[in-house]
Order: structure tokens, then sequence, then C-alpha cells
């Protein structure tokens, strides 16, 4: 590659703008025209690069592989396909998917925690670690990147892995598209969307959609509604700009999980708690984006992204009313708004150094969220699942300080060389408005700092051959709610839990020839004071630090097509997460000296052994797909004890999509029936549950109908590839 032409491709700064791949739709002035190139990928080095070239375990999922006889309601649909990611549907909107990246982020019981989410560039985690994906548009997605390994760790705090998900860019030409979903227990999802270009040299695009579901559980009905507006363009020679803004509105309840004895029972009852305090979860967030890229020479670039947002969030919880009358209960109904957002400016420069190309970025990141959260007792009198007397009152604030570096080098056609920097704070203040007797003043404060350096070397064996090695530290803080409980019974901030930090190394080989593509990684991550549950009792967690654990594994990744007709792709995971040394600690505190809360030797709960995933999609004429999907799970421990879990499973899926176009309109239906065996499935597991209602089951045989018309369709869209 010549030097200009290195430049340019440096300079394409969109490891955090949502420009990042394919054509530029619209175009300034100034800006170069478009280009068709192969599949990028940017979250690894934070520019635009072949797959063959990054020393990084990272995958690509396209809008073809998203939208394949496939509904587009959660992420779980295609982040199967990548090896080393478990994205267990909990059947619950009340509690988002349940995301782990080679074992990162399992304990979590709400949300997602431990990775780094992004959408459009916009970060959905916050400061502590603590991250959301209701919000995301999948209908207008144009691909999702994973990024997996050491690398991940550029990215800052609870970076075990990286999700990013990018919309499609807006079309050159107006074009309107409608959708319908209908499914199995009153599933229903409806869709609009309409895009366009905005003069010469900007685009829009705008999507609204509702789903409403039953729920295949008792008491799990929800209704979401959400929208996005993604403008695109460049006003002047060498500016690009991105904005985005997306809103979504849930209201879900919450069935919660079950006991084993239960599971032998009625799977799709709600638990008696669930029933008695009607518990539930609504959500309100509103946020915009705006990514701003400047070319300042040929050389050189700056990168900018600002965002903010709101998110309020209630939740009926079923504590039990005995609990609350303990005078440190925060009792059992969650008021919590919060506001957030960020910055992050980078600048980047590509050239050469002693002849050979090279590159150089650097930048600065601030996050900060603030949150009012009170709490109420959860019934009045001898009504339940009412919002009653005011029991926790406080402010809360959490910011993130970041500075990082990466160098790009290539000392030799078939070599290249990666290292990079960040430094990261994270500062939790919290100021206590509720102090009553027996409650005293619970404000305070805590700091956690880490450097995380990751280096990683490729070597180009051939041209469809790459070998690559990295290593790198990481580190994941408490989240608010982590820190919200002691130990010891106290109140106040858990001041003793400490972050834990992680040292990874890995070996990839990636192959890329004509019809086949093959991946292939090994790892092994150790984890110093991986943060615990030590206790879960009376609606409290409190957690704690397990001195040692470890993760190694083996990821394998293969897609074949064979002819016009025949296409195969399959993912593999193994996966051993244990326990080094024993924790010391008991479920219910006071603890008797030598208790011990884990033994050493006992594998982390929440994860597969071993997870497997393939699809054969037959395409028998342009525009028919039929599609054939197996997956299969080992055991998962659903406690540190290992003395329960949920049983290995086996299940099949089968797709059928039919797409047509008649001049300016096109017209896509698709039928799907999942677990066409009807298999008894357990779609995840609580961690640590504290009554042992572990189990939140999946849907037996259920069955998908989907159709969407487009009114316009763009002039480079596929006629039945």
């Amino acid at each position: 590659m010549t030097p200009g032409g290195r430049a340019a491709w440096g300079l394409a700064l969109c490891a955090l703008a949502p420009a990042a791949a394919g054509q530029q739709t619209a175009t300034g002035p100034g800006s170069a025209p478009a280009a068709e190139l192969a599949p990028v990928v940017v979250t690894a080095t934070r520019e635009a690069d072949e797959a063959l070239q990054v020393p990084a375990a990272i995958d690509v999922i396209d809008a073809r592989q998203l939208s394949l006889a496939q509904p587009r309601l959660q992420l779980s649909e295609s982040l199967q396909r990548v090896p080393g990611v478990v994205a267990r549907d909990r059947n619950n909107y009340a509690q988002d998917l349940q995301i782990s990246i080679r074992g990162y982020g399992a304990r979590a019981s709400f949300g997602v925690r431990g990775l780094r989410l992004y959408t459009d560039g916009i970060p959905a985690t916050m400061p502590d670690g603590q991250g959301q994906v209701s919000h995301f548009a999948l209908e207008s997605a144009q691909r999702i990147e994973v990024l997996r390994g050491p690398f991940s760790a550029l990215y800052g705090n609870s970076s075990g892995g990286v999700i990013s998900v990018f919309s499609a860019d807006p079309s050159r030409s107006p074009q309107l598209s409608l959708g319908q979903v209908l499914g199995s227990d009153g599933l229903r999802r409806s869709s609009v969307s309409a895009q366009g270009p905005l003069g010469t040299a900007h685009g829009v695009a705008l999507d609204a959609g509702l789903l409403e579901s039953d729920g295949y559980r008792d008491h799990s009905a929800a209704r979401r509604l959400g929208g996005q507006a993604l403008f695109k363009g460049g006003w002047r020679e060498g500016t690009r700009y991105t904005l985005l803004v997306n809103h979504v509105d849930l209201r879900a309840d919450d069935p919660q999980g079950l006991t084993s004895a239960q599971l032998d029972g009625d799977r799709r009852a709600a638990s008696a708690g669930a029933l008695a305090f009607d518990t539930r979860k609504t959500v309100t967030q509103t946020q915009a984006g705006l990514a701003l890229q400047q070319d300042l020479s040929l050389s050189q670039g700056l990168a900018l992204v600002l965002h903010a947002g709101q998110r309020d969030t209630f939740q009926m919880l079923s504590v039990p009313v005995a609990a609350q009358g303990n005078p440190l209960s925060g009792g059992g109904a969650i008021d919590l708004a919060r506001e957030y957002g960020g910055i992050d400016l980078r600048w980047q420069w590509a050239g050469d150094v002693a002849g050979k190309p090279a590159s150089l970025s650097a930048g600065l990141e601030h996050q900060f969220a603030d949150e009012r959260r009170r709490g109420f007792e959860n019934f009045i009198g001898a009504q339940l699942g009412v919002v009653g007397r005011l029991r926790r009152d406080e402010g809360n604030r959490v910011s993130g300080r970041d500075a990082y570096v990466q160098a790009d080098f290539e000392p030799g056609e078939r070599w290249r060389l990666n290292a990079g920097l960040r430094r990261s704070r994270v500062r939790f203040e919290s100021d206590d408005d509720y102090v009553q007797a027996g409650n005293p003043d619970d404000s305070g404060q805590r700091d956690y700092g880490e450097t995380s350096p990751v280096a990683g070397v490729l070597f180009r064996a051939t041209p469809s051959l790459s070998l690559y090695a990295n290593t790198g530290r990481g580190f994941e803080t408490p989240t608010f709610a982590e820190l919200a409980y002691r130990s010891d019974g106290g109140s106040g901030l858990n001041a003793a839990l400490r972050p834990a930090r992680s040292r990874s190394h890995e070996l990839g080989l990636r192959l890329r020839r004509e019809g086949l593509d093959a991946d292939l990684a090994l790892f092994q991550s150790r984890t110093r004071d991986e943060l615990v549950v030590v206790s879960n009792q009376g609606g409290r967690s409190v957690f704690g630090n397990a001195a040692d654990t470890r993760r190694r594994g083996l990821e394998l990744s293969l897609a074949r097509r064979w002819d016009e007709q025949w296409q195969f792709a399959a993912a593999y995971t193994w996966l051993d997460a244990r326990y080094l040394q024993d924790v010391p600690g008991c479920g219910s505190p006071p603890c008797a000296p030598g208790d011990r809360l884990v033994v050493a030797g006992r594998q982390l709960p929440g994860l597969s052994r071993h997870y497997a995933w393939a699809q054969l999609r037959w395409q028998p004429r342009a525009g028919t797909d039929l599609v054939l999907e197996g997956r299969h799970a080992s055991r998962v421990f659903a406690n540190d004890a290992n003395s329960a879990g949920a049983p290995a499973y086996t299940s099949v899926d089968l797709g059928l999509e039919r797409r047509l176009h008649w001049g300016p309109r096109g017209l896509r239906v698709f039928a799907r029936v999942n677990n066409v065996f009807d298999r008894e499935v357990i779609g995840s597991v609580i961690v640590n549950e504290a009554n042992g209602r572990y189990f939140e089951p999946a849907p037996g045989r259920h069955w998908l109908l989907g159709l969407s018309l487009d009114l316009a369709t763009r002039k480079d869209a596929p006629d039945g590839d």
C-alpha cells in the first residue's frame, strides 16, 4: 500500500463514529467518492481494516446474517454465531439479555455487566460498567461487530469484550418500509422506516417500532415502543458528521425465576412473590449522540463524539415485608432517574516511519452518570405491590476519565505490530438524603484507577492466512448496585470491595479464501479479585472479591460456501472457567471461622463448558432461502457451590424466507419455527439467587411470521442474493 493510500485508510477515524464501512451515503463537496470495500472491522485498531490485518479476535455480523429469516427482536438471535459469545434470552423483557464474552458478564442478574456496548459509536454502558441493550434498533442495523480478548481492554472499565451495533446509512433515494411480525404467545411487532437524501450532502433515516407480547410465562407481558433518527453527511471539505437520536419506552411484567421443583410442575408459571407483589418494570430512555470527523491534512485528522441521555426506571420487587422491618432496608420499590453523557476526542495520524507504514492515535474520554435513587416500601398495610413509605433517597454520581494512545506499525509486508495504553479513573460519590433513627448517613465516595496496556503482533503467512498473538491487562470496577451493601451489615458504600484485574493472552489464526472463512483462537485469562456474590438475602446482594480465577478456552468458527445454492456456517466454544483459590465466607452471615463460600476448583456459574451453533442455508432459486439451525449448550451451574444447574440441551430451528422485487417495490416474507422438537430448555440462570429461584425457562416449540414491504428500493438492493 502506498503511503498516501495508507494515510487515507488510517484517517477513516471510525472506531467510535458510525460512518465506518461500506458506502458513504451523502457526501460533502470535498468528500472522497464512495468506494466498494471488503468487509472491514473497526473496533480493534480504531481504524478501518480488513479482517486479515487485525491482530485480535473480532467478528462482523452483516446485514444479511442479521435479517435472514429472523425477526430482529433481540441481539441473541445473531450473537450466537460468534464463538466465545453467549447471549441468553431470559424471555423476560424486564431484565434484558444475559450476555457474556469468554465468561465475562455471566454473573449479571439484570442488565449487562463486564462488557462495553456501543450503538453507532454512542456508549450504552455507564462509567461503572452497567449496560443496557433495550434501545438497540436492530431493524435498522447494518452490522454488529464483536471484539473479544485482550484488545478490548483499550475500551476501559468493564471491557471483557466489546459489542458495537452500526445502523445502515440512509439510502440515496426516498424509501419507505413497513413491517409486521407475529408469533407465539401473543407476540406482535409493527415497524415503519423512512429514509432518503436531504439535499446533495446529507441523508436521514427514521425508524419506529412497537412490540407487544403476552409472554411465554405467566406475568411476563411486555410492551416496548422505540424510535430512532439518524442524520449523516458533510457540509464542507474534509468534514463529516453523524447525528443519532433514539428513544425507548418499555413496560414489562417480571415473572422472576423458578426453583427446580417449580420447573417440574408448570414451566410457564411465575413465582409466588412475582404474583403477590405484581413485580414489574418501566423504563423511559432518550439519548442523542453526535460524531464529527475533520481531516486536518492528508495524514492527520480529528474525531469528536458527544452524547447525552436520560433514563428513568421504576421497578417493583418482591422483597418480603418482614425484611423491610430492618431500619437499613431500602424498601421493595425502586424509583431511579439517571442523566448521563460524555465526550471522546481523538487525534489520529497515518504515514510512514523509516519508510514503513505506521499510524498513531491518542484521545481523551470523559463519561458521567448522575442519578437520583429512591426506594419505597412495596406495600401499604395488607396491600402488596403498591408504592408505600419512602425508605431510601440518595444522589449518586459516577464519572470516568480516561486517556489512551495506540500505535500501529508494519515493519515488513507480512508483519504488523500494534500496541496501546489506556489510563482510567472511575469515581463513585453518594450523597445520602435519607437519615433516620437506625439509618445513619451513608454518604461517601470511592475511587478506582488502572493502567491497561495491550500489545499484539500479526504475521501474514500467505495472502489468505494470518497468524496473530496478543496480550493485555484489563479491569472491572463494581457497579453502584454492587457497592450498595456491606458484608458486615453496616450502612454506606462497600469500601472494602476491590476492582477485578485480569491478565489475558491470546493466539489466533484467520483464513480467508474464496468460499471459505475460518477462525481459530486459543486464550487464557487470570483474574485477581473477581467480583462474586458473598450473600444474598432480604433483597440485598452483598459482593466480595475472589482471590484468583482462571478462564481458558478455544474458539472456532467456520463459514463455507460450496456453490450458489449451499452455504454452511458454524461456531464452537470450549471454556474452562473456575476458581483457583477458596473464597472465605458464607451465604448467610455471620460466618463461622473456616467457612468457605467457594471451594477452589469449582466452575464459575452461569457458563457452559461447551457451546456450539451451526447453520445450513439452501437457496434453491434467487430470492428464496431455507435455513436449518442447531445449537448445543452443556450444563450450566447456577451457583458458586456448583450444587444446582441447568441441564445440557440441543435444539433445532427451521426458517424460510422469500424476497420479491417489482420495480421500485420489494417484499420480504419469512416463517420460522424455533425449537422444532419441543425440547425443554432453560433460557438462562440467575446466578446465586437467594431463594433457589435460579431458572428462567425458554419456550418449547414456537413460531414466527414476518412481512416487510419496501415501497421504494435502493439502487444497490439485492435482487435475491
